[in-house]
């Protein structure tokens, strides 16, 4: 045993861990109120290794980011990105435009668009299923990881179509995954002060559940680092940890640290880089039925998603190209990251760097002990499928 761990108060934790045991709410809130960050970090970093496909890889994504429209019918209090259709910073993208914006992300070999959007309050709903055929058509092997929750919910009242209908309309046309986004807080007294008119968090669980049941995969997040506690932190994790029992359909967890500008919310500071470490560790150790933890660089910088690689997380997300979400609200990170940073920050990091597809499934794999001129192992089967197409680091 870690010696850290033999003289610390969290030891019973470590020791459900290592004997596979599931903590409770009460041992999760136990570890967000306890000032041993190292102990928690150890406990994560125990459940990180012990799961089957994570062992001592961490993975990022050669992505980009498409948002085809910041117009918004919402007017959530912690959005910096939403704009009303007489703001002069309003955009939104024609289907040729998002068709552009493809073709220059293939060139640099990347596997993924994720694509979002506010709640747009003219766009049809034939517009959202054109963009999926047509970037399906594009290139087969481009994986559309498209839409929240709550952009689901805007197109089926859009439509005049059950969730469901709409999901299948949208996956027949090329959608791949539906992305995280929109979970915010649960709680409904923390989601009513910083997202009041947005989709309950069982309408949230109620289209990923959907999404699941037909076969589909996603992501989910927690907004964290504003109004709410450390107990309603631990109330968001039960919901999706009880959704995960049901359906298995998520394939990872991002926790999201707030930033505090250019919004409703009077919250003076963003989210420490300790309390970030801490959320995502316990978020590693509480979630045992996912299996991954992305560090979101975007949102708390590249240096310290790097150190999360110790304290739980197995994933730093992609190198985006283009983000307007995160830095609208005041991120000071750059708009992308290459391929061979990413590569680097994981193996300071002591981890072996793994390029995998939306499905978190592993597409390279790079040497432990890199040599002058060494070659990336490529897997094989589907999930090698874009090998031909991508970025050297």
């Amino acid at each position: 045993m870690h010696l850290l761990i033999h003289r610390s108060e969290l030891r019973d934790l470590y020791d459900k861990v290592a004997a596979s045991e599931r903590i409770s709410e009460t041992d999760a809130l136990r570890l967000f109120e306890s000032k041993d960050l190292n102990a928690v970090g150890t406990i994560a970093d125990l459940a990180r290794s012990r799961r089957s496909d994570t062992g001592n890889r961490a993975s990022y994504i050669i992505n980009r980011y498409i948002n085809y429209s910041n117009y918004c019918i919402l007017s959530c209090q912690f959005c910096s990105f939403a704009r009303k259709k007489r703001d002069a910073d309003g955009f939104e993208l024609t289907l040729d435009q998002i068709l552009d914006k493809a073709r220059e992300a293939l060139k640099i070999g990347v596997t993924e668009l994720h694509i979002v959007g506010g709640l747009h309050p003219s766009l049809p709903f034939s517009y959202y299923v054109q963009m999926m055929s047509s970037l399906r058509a594009l290139d087969p092997r481009l994986q559309l990881k498209c839409f929240t929750a709550i952009e689901i919910l805007h197109l089926a009242w859009l439509a005049r179509k059950p969730v469901e209908e709409v999901l299948r309309e949208l996956k027949a046309a090329g959608l791949d995954s539906l992305t995280g986004g929109g979970a915010e807080i649960f709680r409904p007294q923390i989601r009513s002060t910083i997202a009041r008119g947005k989709e309950s968090a069982e309408e949230y669980l109620g289209v990923h559940r959907a999404w699941h049941r037909m076969g589909g995969r996603s992501t989910c997040t927690m907004l964290f680092g504003h109004v709410e506690t450390a107990a309603d932190r631990v109330d968001h994790l039960r919901q999706l940890r009880a959704l995960q029992d049901e359906t298995r359909g998520f394939v990872g967890f991002v926790p999201l640290p707030y930033h505090p500008e250019n919004n409703q919310i009077p919250v003076e500071h963003a989210p420490t880089g300790y309390d970030t470490l801490r959320t995502i560790a316990v978020s590693r150790i509480y979630l045992d039925n996912f299996e991954h933890i992305t560090a979101y660089w975007v949102g708390m910088g590249l240096k310290l998603a790097q150190v999360a690689l110790n304290y739980g997380a197995d994933d730093l997300h992609g190198t985006v190209l283009e983000e307007h979400i995160f830095h609208m609200a005041g991120a000071a990170t750059p708009q992308l990251q290459t391929e061979a940073e990413m590569v680097k920050a994981i193996r300071e990091a002591g981890r072996t760097p793994v390029q995998r597809n939306t499905f978190y499934e592993p597409v390279k794999v790079w040497e432990d002990a890199p040599a002058q001129g060494a070659e990336a192992r490529t897997g094989s089967g589907p999930s090698a499928m874009l090998e031909g197409n991508l970025a050297t680091a």
